[in-house]
């Protein structure tokens, strides 16, 4: 197995290929990304649509003299095997290796650590102009596909590279029909266009910024993308390669549900069913039959995402069945914000739904389309937490302390079930706030919850007790109690008990009450300390004689974690915060 993989240490040993030992190595890196996906999972579909091209790019171009830009990355595995990387595919014990992404720390032929889109031809452009200011020569590549080309950054770097750039950048637009789920926006009816006219419709985005264009239709034949390489290779000016790939290509089941297999758990290759099962309930679930249940009988209710539907559980079934009250802005976060204050300001109810780590990109369109106009969006945030995404570019754990420092922004962090729901329907119900609510990371949770949170900033009791109060913020919630737990069994005193709910404000009463029978306070929170919300409870209680302990991560680009064994790192175990209690009173 493997029999021309093993040979290929460097793009060079590429180039040394015949054409039928280049159809074998196409072979050999499909089985191998087999091997990786049905043990550890990962992006499936973009990378098995990616295999000749990639042998192409590597057998006209000369890595890493000329530079490689991959938008996202999550297509970037063919290419880690090509550049001596293989082990990670085809050995069990080096999958921990390599990242899902390109990653500089892992090779001279990954230019960036990269897990978001729409970047590689602002990236390019970038290295293209550093290039012609040093005289040099060489090719700047950037790929992009999968829907990344609706991103605002994707739209401005080709403005600026159409008529701003005159030297050599090729732009490889990987066009496999298909984003995360379908594709959306007015560009993508063009692409169809210059498919089904072979690149020669009249209507041409590309042409129309100024930007060469060459269109090839087999971009999953290796001779044919060798010969399309070939005609760009040296250029002297900005140009597109627009290829007509096909998602999934070699796996049977990713080409016919493209969508189900963009990324994957561990899975059986011949049945396909994923061999790691899920909780019956979840808060994606959750979500999902909330906004189906409120759309049925609210026709003001909207639900927006940026090309993540399954973020909020939303197939494609039941996106049909929410008809007009389902908007996908394609990958625009900050459109969609945008759009969403404005359906606000119209008296609709809009809800958006996305990764947190995503919503970073958002931050001015929060800041300025939202909170200063004080439009009632809601925004859901799902994974703003320590555990469930833990590549170092799909963090969230920076979501607290992003969007809790905006004025008039209402940031809830609910603990249970009950909690979560009463937050969501409350918020998009309410007319006075923007509101961001963090979705719980773990394990869905029940018990009663108030059902209105009008009175902003009001945190509550929820056992009482003395010495130590524990504020346990969202679903570090569960944390507290197995804390107040260990203090009652191992310190023989009974804590108070709190859930802040609010994220981004003080309930000062309450705080100044604490003061009268309390020598420390305890803050929990599933997200880094600076800017978050332990540190404005420290911050309140400075001039006093209160004692203030805060847990959360620290501000670090923490990567490929295993969570618990990070939180017993930082010291957040119900055991180590005791003992730690025990020499602050």
């Amino acid at each position: 197995m493997y029999e021309i993989l093993k040979t290929v240490n460097s793009p060079e040993d590429v180039k040394k290929l015949s054409s039928a030992q280049l159809e074998t190595l196409a072979e050999d890196i499909r089985a191998a990304l087999f091997n990786r996906l049905t043990k550890i999972g990962g992006h499936c579909g973009p990378n098995f649509g990616i295999v000749e091209t990639t042998i192409a790019m590597h057998y006209v171009f000369d890595s890493p003299k000329d530079k490689f830009v991959f938008d996202v990355s999550h297509q970037s595995y063919p290419h880690k095997m090509l550049t001596g990387r293989r082990n990670g595919y085809i050995n069990d014990d080096c999958f921990k290796e390599d990242s899902g992404y390109t990653n500089p720390e892992e090779s001279e032929h990954d230019l960036f650590n990269i897990g978001h889109t729409s970047t590689s031809i602002s990236l390019a452009t970038g290295l293209a102009k550093a290039r012609d200011l040093k005289g040099q020569k060489h090719n700047v590549i950037a790929l992009i596909g999968d829907g990344s080309l609706s991103g605002g950054e994707a739209l401005e770097a080709l403005n600026f590279a159409g008529s701003e750039l005159k030297s050599n950048l090729i732009i490889i637009v990987n066009d496999n029909q298909q984003s995360i789920a379908e594709v959306h926006g007015g560009l993508y009816y063009n692409l169809t266009k210059l498919r089904q006219s072979n690149g020669k419709a009249a209507d041409n985005f590309f042409k129309s910024l100024g930007l060469d264009y060459i269109y090839e239709e087999n971009g999953n034949d290796i001779q044919a993308m060798i010969k399309a390489l070939q005609k760009v290779k040296d250029i002297n000016h900005p140009v597109v390669l627009h290829i007509n790939t096909q998602k999934g290509k070699g796996f049977e089941l990713a080409e016919k549900n493209r969508e189900a297999w963009h990324w994957c758990m561990p899975f059986d290759k011949d049945t396909g069913e994923w061999k790691i099962t899920f909780p019956a309930e979840s808060y994606t679930g959750l979500t999902t039959e909330y906004i189906m249940n409120k759309a049925k009988t609210d026709k003001d209710f909207v639900v927006i995402t940026p090309a993540m539907p399954m973020t909020a559980g939303l197939s494609a079934d039941l996106r049909e069945k929410l008809g007009a009250q389902y908007v996908d802005t394609g990958i625009t976060e900050e459109h969609a914000v945008a759009m969403a204050s404005g359906i606000a300001k119209a008296e609709g109810k809009p809800l958006i739904v996305t990764n947190a780590t995503f919503m970073q990109r958002t931050y001015d369109q929060v800041s300025q389309d939202v909170c200063i106009n004080n439009n009632p969006v809601t925004i859901l945030l799902n994974y703003a937490s320590c555990v469930g995404l833990t590549d170092v570019t799909h963090l969230g754990i920076f979501a607290v302390s992003m969007f809790s420092n905006i004025p008039n922004l209402v940031v809830l962090a609910p603990t249970c079930k009950e909690e979560y729901l009463n937050m969501l329907d409350w918020s998009v119900e309410q007319k006075e706030h923007p509101v961001v609510i963090v979705m719980p990371g773990n394990a869905v949770t029940s018990r009663k919850a108030d059902s209105d949170f009008s009175q902003i900033n009001t945190f509550k009791v929820e056992k009482t007790g003395e010495k130590v109060a524990i504020l346990a913020l969202g679903d570090f919630y569960q944390k507290g109690e197995e804390l107040a737990m260990q203090i009652e069994k191992n310190l023989g005193f009974k804590p108070t008990l709190i859930n802040p709910r609010f994220a981004s404000g003080l309930d000062e009463k309450l705080l100044n009450d604490l003061k009268v029978n309390h020598q420390l306070v305890i803050t929990l929170e599933d997200g880094i300390l600076e800017g978050g919300f332990g540190y404005k409870v420290a911050a309140f209680y400075a001039p006093s004689a209160m004692k203030v302990k805060n847990y959360g991560l620290n501000k670090e680009f923490y990567d490929r974690y295993n969570p618990d064994e990070l939180l017993r790192k930082l010291g957040i175990t119900s055991e180590q915060i005791t003992e730690d209690i025990r020499k602050l009173i």
